[in-house]
């Protein structure tokens, strides 16, 4: 798999682990930066992983920023991005697996290296069961984005 990486300062520290991780285990990494542990705001780099997935050039994404939350949320406002984060093993694989996540969020700040470590193999082995009641569930989940995208929500 092509894995899109990106992060800004707070996950900077983290990312060298995290993009040696990914080519370990046999797949490229697409650096969306950043390069250095300078400030920058973590929407920017939300949506170049975004942008790189939905343009096809990579596979996932995994985003981390020093808490995982801004960066999570950010990268959810991206239509056919579904990014979780994720701080313990389990959820790491099963939001792959039940959800279709396609985006992973570390809060490097939250997690150290040994956990980042665990959460990034979880993600990288997990499959999209495809179970029917998965299916079911994801099928609902587009359905609220393709409602949010043509306006049917009601604004106040």
């Amino acid at each position: 798999m092509h894995i899109a990486l990106g992060c800004d300062h707070g996950g900077f520290p983290l990312k060298d682990r995290v993009a040696s991780l990914v080519v370990a285990a046999g797949h490229t990494v697409v650096d969306c930066g950043t390069d250095s542990d300078c400030a920058v705001d973590y929407p920017d780099f939300a949506r170049k992983v975004g942008e790189v997935i939905i343009a096809g050039r990579a596979d996932r994404g995994i985003l981390i920023c020093g808490s995982g939350v801004g960066i999570s949320v950010a990268a959810n406002k991206i239509p056919g991005i579904r990014a979780g984060i994720c701080h313990d093993y389990y959820s790491a694989h099963q939001g792959v697996e039940h959800d279709d996540m396609n985006v992973l969020c570390i809060g490097a700040r939250i997690v150290g290296e040994a956990v980042a470590v665990e959460l990034v193999q979880a993600f990288l082995g997990a499959q999209f069961t495809r179970e029917e009641r998965h299916v079911r569930r994801l099928g609902k989940v587009l359905q609220i984005e393709q409602d949010a995208l043509a306006g049917k929500f009601a604004t106040p």
